[in-house]
C-alpha cells in the first residue's frame, strides 16, 4: 500500500513529540518534588540556571538540562536575552499554584507513578488478571488525590451540590453524610469545611488512604465531624444518611450493583446519591479526544485492572458513559437518575430511589 510522504512525516514529528512528552512528564515530577516550578514563579525577573540553583539547593548542572527540557516543552519560558528562565502567568497557574483550579501537577505524579506497574500490566494483559489499587505506587494515589482535587475545590461546594435536589440546605441544616470511595479524603473534608452543621463518614478499602484521611482531618480541625474507616462499598457500615457520594471510584469497582444496593439500604428516606464520574460519551467515537485519551489510558493502568481483581470484576472502564452507569444505578435499585452537572473532566449524576 502506497504511503503519503508527507502524511508519514507529520505523523513521524507527532509520534517524536509524544515521546518527549512522556519523558518530559518524569521532569515535572521531579521539578515538582523540589519546588523548581515554585521558585521560577516566585522570582520577579527571569532567573539564571545558577540563581535558580542557589534559591532550591539543587545542583545547578542538573538543573541547566532540566530548564532547557522544559523550555523545550513550553512548560518554562527562556529568555534569550538575558539566557534566564521564567514562569509565565499561564505556566505558574498550572505548575507553580496548588490551590489552582487548573493545577496538573498531580495529573504528572499520576501518570508517572501508574506507569510504574508496566511489568504487572503486561503480565495481567497475558492472564486476564486484575491488579489490585493497593498494589499501586503509593505515588497512584497521591497523585489521583491531586488530580482531582482542584475540580472538587472548584465546583463541588458552589455548584454540584446546589444541583442536587434539596441537598444543600439539608446539609446547611446538618445532615449525614458517607463519602464512600473516599480515598485520602479531599471530597470529604471540602464538604466538611463548607457545611459545619453536618456529620460526615468517609470509607475506602485501601487502609494507607484512610490513614491519610485521617492525618488531613486532625490536621484540618475537622476530626470531630469526619470518621474515616476502613470499608469497601459493598458492607460500609451505617444508615440513615441523607447524601451518600461516590467521587471518580464507582466505575472501579469488582461489583458497582452489589455498591448501588448497599447504597441503597443505606439512605434515609428521601436520601439521594451523588455520583461522580469521569466524563464520557456512550459510545468510543465521542471519547476520541484529548481528556477521553487521557481517562482511556488511566483506565488501562489502573482503573480496569482494579476492576477485575475483585469479586464480581465488571469492569465498566473510565469511559464507561452516563447510559452504563444508569443501568448500574437503576440495578441496584434506583428509580430516579439524572446529569446535573459536567465540567470538562466530569459528569456529576443524581440518584434517588424514588
Amino acid at each position: 500500500m502506497a504511503i503519503d510522504r508527507d502524511e508519514l512525516r507529520q505523523f513521524i514529528d507527532r509520534t517524536l513529540g509524544e515521546i518527549g512528552a512522556s519523558m518530559t512528564a518524569a521532569l515535572v515530577v521531579v521539578g515538582d518534588k523540589l519546588g523548581l516550578f515554585r521558585a521560577l514563579a516566585a522570582a520577579p525577573v527571569p532567573s539564571s540556571p545558577a540563581e535558580v540553583a542557589e534559591r532550591t539547593g539543587v545542583s545547578e548542572r542538573y538543573l541547566r538540562e532540566w530548564l532547557a527540557a522544559q523550555a523545550a516543552a513550553g512548560y518554562v519560558s527562556y529568555d534569550q536575552e538575558s539566557g534566564g528562565y521564567f514562569l509565565s502567568a499561564i505556566q505558574a497557574t498550572v505548575f507553580a499554584d496548588e490551590s489552582s483550579p487548573v493545577s496538573l501537577l498531580g495529573g504528572f505524579q499520576l501518570a508517572v507513578s501508574a506507569a510504574r506497574a508496566e511489568p504487572q500490566i503486561v503480565a495481567a494483559f497475558r492472564s486476564g488478571q486484575g491488579l489490585g489499587w493497593g498494589e499501586h505506587d503509593p505515588g497512584v494515589f497521591a497523585g489521583t488525590e491531586r488530580f482531582f482535587r482542584p475540580a472538587y475545590a472548584t465546583h463541588l461546594v458552589r455548584s454540584w451540590l446546589p444541583a442536587l435536589e434539596g441537598v444543600a440546605e439539608k446539609l446547611r441544616r446538618g445532615a449525614r453524610v458517607a463519602d464512600v470511595g473516599c480515598g485520602r479524603g479531599a471530597s470529604t473534608l471540602i464538604m466538611a469545611r463548607a457545611f459545619p452543621e453536618s456529620r460526615f463518614s468517609g470509607f475506602d478499602s485501601h487502609a494507607d488512604s484512610i490513614a491519610a484521611a485521617r492525618a488531613q482531618a486532625a490536621e484540618a480541625g475537622l476530626a470531630d465531624r469526619c470518621e474515616f474507616t476502613v470499608a469497601s462499598a459493598g458492607d460500609f457500615p451505617g444508615a440513615g444518611f441523607d447524601l451518600v457520594t461516590c467521587f471518580d471510584c464507582l466505575h472501579d469497582m469488582g461489583d458497582p450493583v452489589a455498591a448501588a444496593r448497599r447504597v441503597r439500604r443505606s439512605l434515609a428516606s428521601q436520601g439521594t446519591w451523588m455520583i461522580v464520574e469521569p466524563l464520557a460519551g456512550d459510545s468510543i467515537t465521542e471519547n476520541l479526544n484529548p481528556v477521553g485519551r487521557i481517562y482511556y489510558a488511566a483506565s488501562t493502568l489502573v482503573c480496569t485492572p482494579a476492576s477485575l481483581s475483585e469479586a464480581g470484576g465488571l469492569a465498566l472502564g473510565a469511559q464507561a458513559g452516563e447510559r452504563r452507569i444508569r443501568e448500574v444505578v437503576t440495578a441496584g435499585g434506583f428509580r430516579r437518575f439524572r446529569r446535573v452537572a459536567e465540567t470538562r473532566f466530569n459528569m456529576v449524576l443524581e440518584a434517588r430511589p424514588e
